[in-house]
C-alpha cells in the first residue's frame, strides 16, 4: 500500500517502521523514555537515521539502558564503550548517559516515575500540532526550552532545547505528524 508519510522519512524499511510504529505515539514506559532521551542526546550533531541504525548496538552496549546498572559504570566500562565501534564513541556523550542515569533514579525516587515527570510538562496529554508542511515544524519551542532548563537544573547533560523537542516528538508528548501523513489518525499509545 502506498501511504503518505512525513517528508523526513527515507525509503529504508527500518526508518519507515520507526515512523509508522513509534514516532509520535505516546510512550509512558520509564525505561523506554530514558533510552529515547539518551539516544536523542547521542544524536547531537548527527542524524537520527544514524542513531536508529545503531540502536540495537546501543542497547547491548548500555545494558538495555538500565539506569540501575549504568550508574555503576567505572573507568574500565567507559573505555570499553569508547572502543565499541557499534555506537557513537564520544566521551562526553557516554559520560552524560552515566550522569543522566543518576538523575533519572533521583526523579523516579522523587516523582514515582520518569514518565509522570516528563508528561507533567504537558499536563499528561499530548500536544497535537497541525503542520501542513515539514518546513513549519519548529526545532524547539518554549515548552522544550522549559523541559531542557528543568532537566539541566537537575544535572542532566545533552538535553538542550532542540534535543528535548526531538525527544518530545519521538515520545509522542508532541504529535508533529504533518496533516497529510497517514499516522495523523493513528494516535495509539505504545508501551
Amino acid at each position: 500500500m502506498n501511504r503518505t508519510r512525513c517528508a523526513w522519512v527515507n525509503t529504508d524499511p527500518l526508518y519507515i517502521a520507526y515512523h509508522d510504529e513509534e514516532w509520535g505515539k505516546p510512550l509512558y514506559d520509564d525505561r523506554k523514555l530514558f533510552e529515547l532521551l539518551m539516544l536523542e542526546g547521542m544524536q547531537a550533531g548527527l542524524s537520527w537515521y544514524t542513531i536508529l541504525k545503531k540502536r540495537e548496538n546501543f542497547r547491548k552496549a548500555f545494558d538495555q539502558f538500565d539506569p540501575e546498572v549504568i550508574v555503576k559504570y567505572d573507568a574500565a566500562k567507559v573505555e570499553e564503550l569508547l572502543n565499541n565501534e557499534g555506537i557513537i564513541r564520544n566521551r562526553l556523550k557516554i559520560g552524560a548517559v552515566i550522569q543522566n542515569a543518576q538523575v533519572y533514579l533521583d526523579i523516579v525516587r522523587e516523582m514515582g516515575s520518569f514518565a509522570e515527570y516528563l508528561w507533567s510538562f504537558t499536563g499528561g496529554k499530548p500536544i497535537v500540532n497541525h503542520w501542513s508542511h515539514i518546513s513549519e515544524v519548529p526545532a524547539s519551542t518554549p515548552l522544550s526550552d522549559e523541559m531542557s532548563k528543568a532537566l539541566k537544573k537537575r544535572g542532566m547533560k545533552f538535553v538542550g532545547s532542540t534535543i528535548c523537542y526531538a525527544f518530545m516528538q519521538a515520545a509522542g508528548i508532541v504529535n508533529d505528524h504533518t496533516l497529510d501523513c497517514f499516522c495523523r489518525s493513528d494516535s495509539g499509545t505504545r508501551s
